[in-house]
């Protein structure tokens, strides 16, 4: 969407649930700055860092979701079945 190429709803909403899941298990967003124009290249590459207190499943689960290729990403059906989301 920043890019301001045509994207696929599914596919923004599974990241845009990645930068929440993100917030609630780390307690900050994973993409902050005080620069906008900072900001979308962090978002557009991906760069963020994870806290080292989360388990190794919750870590790959969230690098998944938050992949900046959306024919990478995770779908809802394949974050289903994911160790760490079946642990709930």
């Amino acid at each position: 969407m920043i890019n301001g190429l045509q994207y696929l709803g599914s596919r923004v909403d599974v990241w845009s649930c990645g930068v929440i899941l993100f917030a609630m298990v780390a307690g900050y967003l994973p993409f902050e700055d005080k620069s906008t124009a900072k900001l979308y290249q962090k978002i557009l590459s991906g760069q963020f860092q994870m806290p080292k207190r989360l388990s190794p499943e919750c870590i790959d689960l969230i690098n998944k979701i938050l992949e900046t290729d959306p024919d990478k990403r995770l779908t809802t059906d394949e974050i289903k079945e994911h160790p760490w989301y079946k642990t709930f």
